[in-house]
């Protein structure tokens, strides 16, 4: 890719610094009141670094020390760098959901770009909805940005055995209710999953979205891999702020990056590395603010074809710190290079190829080959039929395997709480045979579609040994989590989706074989069923949740706002 590179008075920022007006001797005086010189700024790139750190985000924890390093990398290209904190959207803490808040993150970047002198920016993400808000806005700014990932967290550790964040917590806790581990073990778990700053360290969402727009091309090549705290992450950071000042110079934007062979990349990525079901509604919202149209379809066409190359947890036993070791993001990609488009352009400026060319792999369990996969496909599937009309979403290797053709009775929780007062009660009319479905837990339902799905297995069955059943519903599930859950179910119920329309009793079958999900019930009694349904009342009356719940969209379409799709240009602020 050949451009003329820009001069000092093309710059955005010129606008703002550069020129003879009053205004621009108040922004010139105001810099000076922060302590710069304008040989600080004058006819330099200004970089926005978009930080999400908090004190109540622990994957990102070490960001206040990476921005630090950033600027650094952007001093040592000649560009003048400016820190701006974006809401933190901290997984573990915030709720209902960090989802109900990804578009407000969205929103933020955009703006936060498009209102101040920016020439480009640095994104500090990694934490699950992070990464999908701050691509997404920046690709309707579409300024040169690079993303940072913050990196996973460093192996868990309890008596020895090594823990995973997110899918151990699912299994001692089921050990716990089962009655085969105490109190004390499960505190001393606690003590000892999570051990260092960073992201779950499984392929969970954190891992699988970092690792997808680092195959987008958005990354610096390896940054996804290394774990937080490793000192070759902080040597990224540093390179991520030279190469984003090159990057203005050159007037490399995510336009020129993203693409529909860049799209697909990114989802054989995912697949192959057994990633995380939520990927499905990040890719398909990012995809759209470029007018890239992908839909759950191209996830399933795809999926039959590309194997599972990544052994880890939660489908796998290995985590991110040995995937690191064993080679990374980029060697994982070389062996999948026979299903890739390798001319992809990436903001190093060169395409794929040259990224991942080279790069070995040092252990083959870890990364399997293509002649020796994890599993031949299944990274996901996506299903249809009566039930889920516009699609559902599941992943067969995180499942046993002989819940994926089955069919048995449904029993419905109208929501969290009534799941979570019934579930164990004794005289539940449950056995290893029953569906559980959950609905009012979507997008509108939830609201924004809590990662409700992974139903836990009632006490009694519990205790009878069993440790997975068929669970359907309208939420979505962490991407540490694993089990035959059928997620995403669209339209949602709330809506008056199919869902809103089964009856306790109802036989649910899935054929994952097929791609079908089905209610037995016949055509007339859903018609007067749906006669009878009325829909519930909102549940925000003002404020930001009566915006998400007027304009969000289903989860096939991405859950982005209706009004911030595609590629309709915004004018930047007028400088008078």
């Amino acid at each position: 890719m050949s451009k003329k590179r820009k001069t000092p008075e093309e710059l955005r920022s010129h606008r703002w610094y550069g020129v003879s007006d009053l205004r621009s001797f108040g922004h010139r005086s105001r810099t000076a009141q922060m302590g710069y010189s304008r040989a600080d700024y004058a006819g330099k790139p200004v970089i926005a670094i978009v930080n999400t750190w908090s004190d109540i985000n622990p994957c990102h924890s070490h960001f206040r020390t990476r921005a630090e390093e950033i600027k650094r990398g952007v001093w040592q290209a000649g560009g003048f760098p400016i820190e701006m904190p974006a809401i933190s959207l901290s997984e573990n803490f915030q709720k209902p959901t960090t989802m109900l808040y990804r578009n407000l993150l969205a929103m933020e970047t955009e703006e936060l770009l498009r209102s101040y002198p920016a020439d480009g920016a640095v994104l500090m993400g990694g934490c699950d909805k992070t990464t999908p808000a701050l691509m997404m806005g920046a690709i309707s700014m579409n300024l040169p940005v690079v993303f940072f990932p913050a990196g996973a967290m460093l192996r868990g550790d309890w008596r020895g055995t090594t823990l995973g964040s997110g899918s151990d917590a699912w299994k001692y806790w089921a050990e716990l209710r089962a009655g085969n581990i105490s109190q004390s073990e499960w505190t001393e778990i606690e003590n000892g999953i999570a051990r260092s700053p960073g992201t779950c360290m499984t392929m969970g969402t954190a891992a699988t979205m970092m690792s997808a727009v680092e195959a987008l091309g958005f990354s610096l090549p390896g940054a996804s891999s290394l774990p937080a705290v490793d000192s070759r992450s902080a040597q990224m950071a540093t390179l991520a702020g030279r190469r984003i000042v090159e990057m203005v110079w050159e007037d490399l934007k995510p336009s020129d990056i993203l693409s529909p062979a860049a799209v697909d990349n990114a989802i054989t990525t995912v697949l192959a590395l057994g990633g995380s079901t939520n990927a499905v509604i990040h890719l398909i919202a990012m995809a759209r603010r470029a007018g890239i149209g992908i839909g759950l379809d191209r996830f399933d066409e795809l999926s039959r074809r590309v194997p599972v190359l990544a052994n880890l947890r939660p489908a796998g036993k290995y985590l991110m710190e040995d995937f690191c070791y064993a080679g990374g993001l980029q060697a994982f990609l070389n062996v999948l290079s026979p299903l890739l488009n390798l001319d992809c352009l990436t903001i190093t400026g060169n395409p794929l190829r040259e990224s991942i060319a080279g790069r070995s792999v040092h252990n083959a369990d870890v990364i399997r080959t293509l002649e020796n996969p994890f599993a031949p496909s299944g990274g996901l599937a996506i299903l249809r039929g009566n039930l889920a009309p516009a699609g559902a979403v599941m992943k067969p290797i995180a499942a046993e395997p002989h819940l994926l053709h089955h069919a048995g009775p449904a029993i419905v929780f109208d929501g969290c709480v009534d799941m979570m007062a019934r579930i164990d009660d004794p005289d539940l009319d449950v056995n290893a045979d029953s569906v559980l479905v959950l609905r009012n837990a979507g997008p509108k339902g939830g609201p924004g579609m809590p990662e409700w799905g992974q139903l836990p297995i009632p006490k009694k069955l519990l205790e009878q040994g069993v440790r997975d059943m068929l669970r359907i519903s309208d939420a979505r599930m962490s991407g540490t989590s694993y089990g035959a859950c059928v997620l995403h179910v669209a339209p949602e119920s709330f809506v008056g989706g199919p869902l809103a329309l089964l009856e306790e009793g109802d036989i649910v079958e899935l054929d994952v074989t097929k791609r079908t999900l089905n209610m037995r019930v016949s055509d007339a009694d859903l018609a007067q069923r749906r006669a009878a349904w009325r829909p519930a009342a909102a549940v925000y009356p003002r404020g930001y949740g009566a915006l998400f719940s007027t304009h969000i969209q289903q989860a096939n379409e991405g859950c982005d706002f209706d009004f911030l799709e595609g590629t309709a240009p915004i004018p930047d602020p007028e400088i008078h």
